[in-house]
């Protein structure tokens, strides 16, 4: 008696079914650990893509020099970075000069968010914001870190060179100070010093857990910054590679560096030089991180599921001897029983795997309407392994029940009682 795969399939269906909540108690650790593992994958996968986006948005082909590595705008929590001599202004000139495949060289001076003992506010009549990132940018940096803007226009080089008091606001701070909208042409308060608005940013795409900050940024001139702020040293230089020169442009600004800050040959970097690929990269070392521990916890998930399922498959080859002996019978290859059982250990499996995916995308979905700031994204090969695992899992453990089932001897199971 030869059973094809869809009788299988059917008589599988139907076994899981006469014992749903049985069934489901059984695959209760398959679900939690499928969704763990497609919920975290999702996040992640969601988080990543707007990293990618935010350093696309800073320039693909820009190098980045700074005195600590982090974040500009926070003291170093590393003592011995915090000890380094910080980066001069005059480096972006000699790396333009001696670096051939550098296009172009920016400034940037990153304020602290308090200054003298005194936090950074921008205000208006009625309004103000301190959740407001402040720095001076060189004029040049629209061609070096190109930005779109809801309206305005940068500074020029004249505006920098007579340090004028003018700004150029994020989406975020626009909208705290002017909610009415029409920003441009009227005037804030920042630190005791009053700025014309003269450009308005448009939302910045990317960001980390789905915040920007340079929707929350003020960009005053560079010379501006310097002149009100002499004490402040925080400087970043960026290099604009020629295209398709990064890699060398890369070496060459290294070298410049270690040349003006009269490094030793040997010695370790005094100074912070990354890409926008090998901050991403360290992203993924973060998230891979994470990922592991998901992995950790949906592994002892599914572990749990399968031994349950291992469990209830050889309750389920006791209660059913008198069926296995009518079978053999009949004419039943030992090959149709481990088929029969095994297909039923997958679909047992495999129906908690599918319960775990539609349970992570419910639950991602949520996140991303309570926390729209969180991006999350599930990706497909999250729900095609998610699915396949499940379904490996039922392959694993159903394989001594039905080994078991098939030896069974037909004359003896046809007197089980």
């Amino acid at each position: 008696m030869n059973i094809s795969a869809s009788e299988n399939m059917h008589l599988a269906v139907n076994a899981v079914w006469t014992h749903r909540f049985r069934s489901l108690l059984t695959i209760l650790g398959i679900v939690i650990g499928i969704t763990t593992v497609v919920t975290v994958a999702s996040l992640l996968t969601g988080l990543r893509q707007g990293v990618v986006v935010f350093f696309q948005e800073l320039g693909p082909d820009n190098i980045f020099l700074f005195r600590t590595t982090g974040d500009p705008s926070q003291d170093s929590r590393i003592p011995k970075e915090a000890k380094r001599r910080a980066l001069k202004p005059e480096y972006a000139d000699a790396i333009r000069r001696w670096c051939f495949s550098v296009e172009d060289t920016g400034i940037e001076v990153v304020l602290p968010p308090v200054v003298d003992g005194k936090p950074i506010t921008a205000r208006v009549p009625g309004y103000e914001s301190d959740t407001i990132n402040v720095s001076g940018l060189s004029p040049n940096m629209p061609g070096i870190s190109p930005r779109d803007f809801a309206s305005g226009r940068f500074y020029t080089y004249e505006e920098d060179r007579r340090s004028a008091h003018v700004a150029v606001i994020g989406s975020s701070v626009a909208e705290a100070l002017f909610p009415t909208g029409h920003a441009v042409g009227r005037t804030m308060m920042m630190d005791g010093a009053e700025y014309g608005i003269i450009g308005v940013y448009a939302k910045a795409k990317g960001g980390f857990f789905g915040e920007n900050g340079m929707d929350n940024a003020i960009v005053i001139p560079l010379g501006t910054a310097r002149s009100r702020y002499p004490q402040v040293d925080r400087f970043m230089i960026i290099a604009k590679a020629k295209p398709g020169k990064r890699d060398e442009a890369y070496a060459e600004v290294e070298g410049a560096m270690r040349r003006m800050r009269r490094l030793p040959t040997g010695t370790a970097n005094d100074f912070s030089i990354s890409t926008p690929d090998q901050i991403i990269q360290q992203f993924d070392r973060i998230t891979g991180l994470i990922g592991l521990v998901a992995i950790a916890i949906s592994a002892l998930g599914l572990l749990v599921g399968g031994i349950g399922v291992m469990n209830i498959m050889l309750v389920s080859v006791t209660e059913r001897t008198r069926e296995i002996g009518v079978r053999k019978a009949l004419g039943a290859r030992r090959r149709d029983i481990i088929g029969q059982f095994l297909v039923e250990a997958m679909t047992l499996t495999g129906a908690g795997g599918v319960m775990g995916i539609l349970l992570a995308v419910l639950i991602t979905m949520l996140v991303g309407a309570l926390v729209p700031s969180l991006p999350s994204q599930v990706p497909a090969w999250a729900l095609i392994t998610g699915f396949s695992v499940s379904v490996a899992v039922g392959v694993f453990f159903g394989v001594w029940p039905a080994v078991k089932a098939a030896q069974l001897d037909p004359v003896e199971a046809l007197r089980y009682e």
